[in-house]
Formats: structure tokens, C-alpha cells, sequence
């Protein structure tokens, strides 16, 4: 038995198998999930992409990872944000039980 168990999300809508019903994923792909959407639900994302000044934006990345690392799933200090291209972001982890997860934003 999986300890965490979720309903699959894609493109922002309830992912149904052919038969209609909710696709549920577990273990580290539901972590990984949780943590998109924790941060998309805190604003900080939106804040980052609109912010022009270097420093303003690595104080908001700090403070996405802080949010990250208080995930009592994770590994405490392994959360890390990078920009892969313009507007695009990588958040890297270790999960306790599951291993590395990553996040693209």
C-alpha cells in the first residue's frame, strides 16, 4: 500500500482513464505534484516571472524554496530552484522515501 495516493492533474484538469473515471497517482509522483501545486497556490511564481530586478528575483526563489523544504516528505536542505530558459523554472529535490523528484514550472 502507497502512502500518498492523489488524483492526476494534467494541464490544470482531472486526468479520467477511458472508462471516465479520475487516474490516481502515488508515491513520488504525487509529492512532486503536491509541491507544483504548492507553489503555483502561493503566488510566489506569478511574483517571479513579473519581477524585473535580479535581486527581488532571488529573494523570491529563496523564498519558494523555503516553502519546498517545508514539506515533511522531503529531505530537509535538498530543495533547489533553477532557471532552465526565461519564465521557466526546475525545482530539484530528494524525497524520505521515493528518491529525487523534479518539478519543471
Amino acid at each position: 500500500m502507497t502512502l500518498y495516493i492523489d488524483l492526476l492533474i494534467t494541464s490544470n484538469d482531472l486526468d479520467l482513464d477511458p472508462s471516465r473515471q479520475p487516474v490516481l497517482v502515488d508515491g513520488r509522483s504525487s509529492i512532486a505534484q503536491d509541491i507544483a501545486h504548492m507553489i503555483r497556490e502561493s503566488g510566489l511564481l506569478v511574483t517571479l516571472v513579473a519581477e524585473r530586478d535580479r535581486l527581488r528575483q532571488r529573494d523570491c526563489i529563496q523564498q519558494m524554496e523555503l516553502l519546498v523544504e517545508a514539506d515533511e516528505r522531503l529531505v530537509p536542505g535538498t530543495a533547489h530552484i533553477r532557471e532552465q530558459a526565461a519564465g521557466i523554472y526546475l525545482v530539484t529535490a530528494r524525497t524520505v522515501e521515493f528518491g529525487d523528484i523534479e518539478v519543471t514550472l
